[in-house]
């Protein structure tokens, strides 16, 4: 999922920089989050983590993310929307004749066949549903700006988003590290899922002028400006109200935790509902990433606690 606030970049930069306008490494809280949580459930179900699944899940998914970051600059510039309309988003280095097509299909492939190596070591572990998931995860990172009917190009970003950085991250890692899912893991995969989709919701709110241009019927166009407001208030509360059910379903306070981001998450909400437009939207985007990243660091240390 392109998750990457609004910048300016020198006209001829270093194959560093060039890599990393490609790779997009402000979105990897997105990758990391879920990870961390779930682990947290793990720990908090059986009192111990196996070390190397636990690492290999976490490098799992920042290869999702890469890949997902990869294809969506390769794959939105082959498709000509870089050519149309007035974009206002962090320049796209296949776009820009920074790296070439060819160059970054490559670093796709190499790094979906490391995904999979990492995916058979978890297979080793777990069995075979953990090649069902990998794909799974691996075709829906392809497929946001791949194919013929990207997933780039329709309402459907964010709920794709919710369901793999999500559900699936969340409980994935619960289930490869312990054996099982629970309600916590449940509860806690909605919390994440929903502020991770609230992050692509701002990228697409930000971006939708020029969407509307290239024929881009992101969730952000189709609600419009008002009721995208709304599905933001939806986004960011969501995960305050998975806290507190979980805190009453464990009996354990500790997992109110996450609730003293509240105030945060309204902050930020605010600052959504009164952007102008274009580059306005940039420090609401870098407050979501710190946002996700907070709430999963303060669900895990919950989660920990109440062992």
């Amino acid at each position: 999922m392109p998750l990457a606030p609004v910048s300016t970049s020198p006209p001829a930069p270093t194959l560093w920089r060039a890599w990393s306008a490609a790779l997009r490494p402000a979105s990897l809280p997105i990758a990391v989050s879920p990870v961390l949580v779930g682990a947290a459930v793990a720990f908090h179900q059986q009192g111990q983590l196996p070390p190397l699944p636990t690492l290999t899940a976490l490098l799992c998914a920042l290869l999702m993310q890469l890949i997902t970051n990869l294809q969506n600059d390769v794959g939105y510039t082959q498709r000509g929307g870089e050519r149309l309309g007035n974009r206002t988003g962090l320049p796209r280095a296949t776009a820009e004749g920074w790296l070439t097509p060819h160059a970054v299909r490559r670093a796709i492939v190499v790094l979906s066949l490391l995904a999979l190596g990492l995916g058979l070591l978890l297979c080793y572990w777990r069995g075979w549903p953990v090649l069902a998931l990998g794909t799974a995860s691996l075709l829906a990172a392809l497929a946001y700006m791949g194919g013929p009917r990207p997933i780039a190009y329709t309402p459907w970003g964010e709920l794709t988003v919710f369901v793999f950085f999500g559900l699936v991250a969340v409980l994935g890692t619960e289930w490869l590290l312990s054996g099982q899912t629970s309600v916590l893991g449940a509860l806690a995969a909605v919390a994440v899922g929903s502020l991770s989709a609230a992050a692509l919701l701002v990228n697409n709110r930000r971006d939708m002028a020029h969407d509307r241009s290239v024929g881009r019927t992101t969730l952000a166009v189709w609600l419009g400006e008002r009721r995208c407001h709304q599905a933001m208030a939806v986004l960011l509360g969501l995960p305050f109200a998975a806290s507190v059910v979980m805190a009453l379903w464990a009996q354990q306070l500790w997992l109110l935790l996450p609730c003293l981001l509240l105030h945060r998450a309204w902050q930020i909400w605010r600052r959504f509902a009164r952007c102008a437009s274009g580059l306005a939207f940039n420090p609401v985007l870098f407050a979501v990433f710190r946002l996700v990243l907070g709430l999963a660091a303060a669900l895990a240390s919950g989660l920990l606690a109440g062992r």
